[in-house]
């Protein structure tokens, strides 16, 4: 069983930066993604970005492509989402995701993931 715990969250004004984090702990797999999912009360879930194991390939949400960077560390268990430039649309819970032996057609989506994080809270206002 992977757990993931994200941090990082908060209150950030429009055109503000906030980095998230996400650690995984829990049996290795191999050809994993992992990635982020964001959710406003009311909507469905929203990719965000994945990264894959090798860390060689990043794939992102056209509404955040730009202004938002996913990376990994060495360990390849801790996920990181800078965000910059953000919008009061950006709002939202944003859950971090982990998906063994994920397809590249499932990257965008939420049944390419097996694990999923509580969330964290963000929030974009002036």
């Amino acid at each position: 069983q992977v757990q993931l715990v994200e941090s990082g969250g908060g209150l950030v004004q429009p055109g503000g930066s906030l980095r998230l984090s996400c650690a995984a702990s829990g049996p290795t797999f191999s050809r994993y993604a992992m990635g982020w999912f964001r959710q406003v009360p009311g909507k469905e879930r929203e990719f965000v970005a994945a990264i894959r194991w090798s860390g060689a390939t990043t794939y992102y949400a056209d509404s955040v492509k730009g202004r938002f960077t996913i990376s990994a560390d060495n360990t390849k268990k801790n996920v990181y989402l800078q965000m910059n430039s953000l919008r009061t649309e950006d709002t939202a819970v944003y859950y971090c995701v982990h998906g063994p032996n994920i397809i590249t057609s499932s990257i965008p989506r939420e049944l390419g993931y097996r694990y999923w994080g509580q969330g964290v809270q963000v929030t974009v206002s002036s």
